[in-house]
């Protein structure tokens, strides 16, 4: 029998996505085995810190690839918007799937919306690019570091910590909670992480075995949509020290794109858009690279080396 092994980290909603990405496997082929590899990554372990501080988001990368390189796995799923712009020589994005609400979720116990909240309010996120857009609507807040998965950030909000948290609409869904959410934040006016909502499957480039098991799973307008934006994120050198956002859409119209670059410490926030055929994903994202950078995006991106987008 032909086995595939996925490498995956332990939290509950990894856990979901792998097992989402192993049931559209066995869907797909009957004859194939799949079996779950779980494990912790370094972005798991090390939670009294922000990301930014101890090296981003590939944190949650790097044991996974260290299991495809030893052939203790042969693939690997990750949320796209942990996945660094350029992967390690090697690896490759065999799939992204079609993706889920990429929208971001206001979650409090006691209040409906963003605007509900009252003055110096305390919202928990570590994202720079949520602090960012929630210094630049509401200023008055206390925005506050809050890490640790789901279920470990809505405790500490039911706990009284906060007055309202912001998670992602998708981790939400994807683990029953959508009854958690209780307004969407959304495009245009604001927006999610680079990739949010879609799931990808690492392999190495060296096996085709795996890339053509998994290849039918890869939705054609969530990676038109998701490369726009990482091309975006790339083209800006975006790390995770630095409030990057970026939302495609792809419609009869054509693919558009809309992409921002922000200040965490102060809310300032630029904005571009911009709109291309669907075969223009990259090229679409250059450009509103640079319409954001004609604006003084390198002024707020200046001294930050290439990485991850963050969240």
């Amino acid at each position: 029998m032909n086995t595939l092994r996925i490498a995956t980290r332990q939290s509950a909603l990894a856990l979901w996505q792998a097992e989402h990405v192993a049931a559209r496997l066995r869907a797909v082929h009957p004859q194939l085995h799949v079996e779950l590899v779980p494990m912790t990554t370094r972005g798991d372990q090390i939670l009294d810190r922000p990301l930014a501080s101890i090296g981003g988001k590939g944190l949650f990368l790097k044991e996974l690839e260290v299991a495809l390189q030893q052939g203790r796995a042969d693939i690997a799923v990750h949320s796209l918007k942990d996945v660094p712009m350029t992967l390690e020589p090697g690896f490759a994005i065999a799939a992204v799937l079609e993706r889920a609400d990429a929208a971001d979720a206001f979650v409090s116990s006691r209040y409906d919306e963003l605007a509900q909240l009252p003055r110096r309010a305390r919202v928990g996120t570590s994202s720079l690019r949520r602090q960012a857009q929630l210094r630049a609507l509401r200023p008055d807040l206390q925005v506050l570091d809050l890490r640790g998965n789901v279920n470990t950030r809505l405790a500490r909000l039911d706990a009284g910590e906060y007055d309202a948290i912001v998670l992602a609409c998708a981790g939400l869904e994807r683990l029953g909670l959508a009854s958690r959410i209780r307004a969407r934040l959304c495009a245009p006016q604001w927006l999610c992480a680079v990739g949010q909502g879609a799931i990808a499957i690492e392999c190495r480039t060296d096996d085709a075995t795996a890339a053509a098991w998994v290849a039918p799973l890869d939705d054609a307008t969530t990676r038109r949509c998701t490369d726009a934006e990482r091309a975006m994120s790339l083209a800006l050198h975006g790390s995770c020290n630095v409030p990057i956002a970026a939302y495609a859409l792809d419609t009869e119209a054509g693919l558009s794109l809309w992409g921002l670059v922000g200040d965490a410490a102060s809310g300032r926030l630029l904005r571009a858009q911009a709109s291309a055929s669907p075969q223009a994903a990259q090229a679409l994202g250059q450009r509103v690279a640079q319409l954001l950078r004609e604006q003084g995006a390198d002024a707020l991106l200046g001294g930050h080396a290439e990485g991850t987008a963050q969240d």
